[in-house]
């Protein structure tokens, strides 16, 4: 069954679920039509039905390789970026004053998320750069704009971002890179960095990286670092690729999914490069990249488990196994079905999820409004963890419902699970993101919280009219959720917060999908969505309960063991 887009599943979204409709009646984005919209995702669709579908297996059979200093890509791949470049696919939500669409990033969102069921190896490429344009646009000089971004945005050059030493992962602080003022407004750039996805290649003419270096007076800890911009090639007078900068590829990563994106182990030697933002605020200025790449990431878990689910329905409905009365294929059995149906609920829920974050920061740039801001905020951890989470678990379950051949590697079940095991790891660990949810999120005291659960409540109310149990069900579970979250944000203990931040995601989580689904049962009264969304209401939204449950057990019970213990 070759791969599908679901264009059809994004327009229902955007015209009733998600409240697109805001967006558009704003002056920033007045130009995004229905019409418009759905002409756009169709042609990316076809995109990636045509272009990039082909070129998922390419990618994972033949992995990007370094050669002599160089690194080339998977066969296929630099066709495949001329056509994301040339399409203007990079440049989606870019500034049309350096050649981008100016398109809201709902638009941006639905592409990307079709793009990592496509071929997600390749997506990556552009959705570094899209974060690159994002944090050149908020906080380069005029002169780096006006000569990188009309490059970023052609797809002429890629960006990437280097955060990650060896000795400091997730605690950015602890990096040892190092920058130098050259006296004439560029620095020496030194240093090492792990994890650099689409650190170098062949499909470009240049790189340009965004890197995290402290400079000699910077204070240690992460309010010391500054961010440069570093490209692989200097630009000349003429502001085209040059000659080489003193950097380079020292080996690329070998992963267990991913293969056709080279991830990228990069050597900086007194590298020119050129502050971006203010000095010792590198951090700060990063994040607008880092919360970019988040929303896009749990977009690449999203559209990873659609690829999952497009595979293994097409095995369940040409597989014959079985008697049911039913049907003849596997796809007629009760479990097959049960994981079936599961995957297409939660597809919906995470996509909604992912929409409706993307919705927020549309609103926000539109708007300027602090209420939009603390809402893009605060669902940017959840689209980042769940969408992910549910990539990991559909692509599992893609796996179990092919059997015994879903553990054979040539039937393509297998990679979806490979490759879309480091979305919950890169972007800060799904770990991370629950901790920043219940701490830094709910700095406000729960205020932003309180809001959204204000709307959902406030929806089912109305809703019990139409579909009062679905409605009650919805209410019922977002009481609860107010409930814990009171109970969070009156912690002052940060370690009983972070000891229930992952179940407590995840209920919200659960929720907001509840939510979604009963608003896209209100939409298709009698239809395909409102059976789907009473499989969601009745089967999954349940397991909100238990989540809460741990989610306010506190930190005690996790420290109870000691360290000897737990060896024992």
């Amino acid at each position: 069954m070759p791969y599908r887009a679901p264009v059809s599943d994004y327009q229902f979204l955007l015209d009733h679920v998600v409240g697109f409709d805001q967006v558009a009646a704003t002056d920033r984005f007045s130009e995004a039509s229905p019409d418009m919209v759905g002409a756009i995702l169709t042609e990316a669709g076809k995109l990636c039905e045509e272009v990039l579908a082909p070129l998922q297996r390419n990618g994972d059979l033949h992995p990007a390789r370094l050669e002599n200093g160089t690194v080339r890509t998977s066969p296929g791949f630099a066709d495949g970026w001329k056509s994301i470049a040339e399409g203007g696919w990079v440049g989606i939500s870019g500034d049309p004053e350096y050649g981008g669409m100016g398109l809201p990033m709902s638009v941006t969102t639905a592409v990307n998320e079709m793009m990592s069921s496509a071929c997600v190896a390749l997506q990556l490429a552009p959705l570094m750069s899209q974060g690159q344009i994002e944090a050149l646009e908020h906080h380069a000089s005029d002169e780096i704009k006006s000569l990188y971004l009309p490059k970023l945005i052609s797809g002429e050059w890629t960006g990437t971002m280097n955060l990650t030493e060896p000795q400091a992962g997730s605690d950015v602080g602890a990096l040892t890179s190092r920058a130098e003022a050259n006296g004439d407004g560029t620095y020496a750039v030194t240093g090492q960095k792990i994890f650099i996805s689409w650190g170098d290649h062949d499909v470009a003419e240049n790189v340009c990286h965004l890197v995290l270096a402290r400079l000699p007076d910077g204070p240690s800890g992460t309010k010391g670092i500054s961010l440069f911009l570093v490209p692989k090639c200097l630009p000349d007078e003429n502001g085209n690729a040059g000659v080489a900068n003193s950097l380079k590829v020292v080996s690329l990563e070998h992963k267990m999914g991913l293969h056709g994106s080279p991830t990228a182990v990069m050597q900086y030697d007194g590298a020119t490069g050129w502050l971006i933002g203010q000095e010792h605020n590198g951090m700060a200025t990063m994040f607008t990249m880092m919360n970019n790449a988040r929303l896009g990431v749990g977009g690449q878990g999203i559209g990873i488990a659609e690829g999952a689910y497009q595979h293994a329905l097409g095995y369940a409905l040409e597989r014959r196994q079985g008697k049911s009365r039913h049907g003849n294929t596997i796809a007629a059995h009760a479990d097959v079905r049960r994981m079936l149906t599961t995957m297409k609920a939660e597809i919906f829920a995470a996509r909604a999820i992912a929409l409706s974050c993307a919705i927020a920061i549309d609103m926000q740039t539109a708007t300027g409004d602090a209420e939009w801001a603390a809402r893009a905020a605060f669902l940017t951890p959840i689209t980042k963890a769940f969408g992910t989470d549910t990539g990991v678990d559909l692509a599992n379950m893609g796996i179990q419902v092919h059997g015994g051949m879903g553990f054979i590697e040539e039937s393509g079940a297998a990679q979806y699970a490979r490759d879309v095991r480091v979305t919950t790891i890169y972007e800060g660990t799904n770990g991370i993101q629950a901790m920043d949810l219940v701490a830094r999120k709910m700095m406000d005291g729960g205020e932003a919280a309180a809001r959204l659960l204000d709307e959902i409540e406030a929806h089912a109310e109305t809703a019990r009219t139409v579909f009062p149990d679905m409605a009650e069900a919805v209410w019922q579970a977002t009481e609860s959720l107010r409930e814990a979250t009171e109970w969070v944000a009156a912690q002052d203990d940060m370690d009983d917060r972070f000891a229930g931040a992952v179940p407590y995601l995840r209920a919200f989580a659960r929720v907001l999908g509840g939510h979604f689904h009963l608003m896209a049962a209100l939409a298709d009264k009698g239809g395909a969505r409102e059976k789907l969304a009473r499989f969601y209401i009745a089967r999954l939204l349940p397991e909100h309960a238990g989540l809460l449950v741990h989610a306010q057990s506190g930190a005690e019970g996790l420290y109870a063991l000691s360290t000897e213990e737990l060896v024992a």
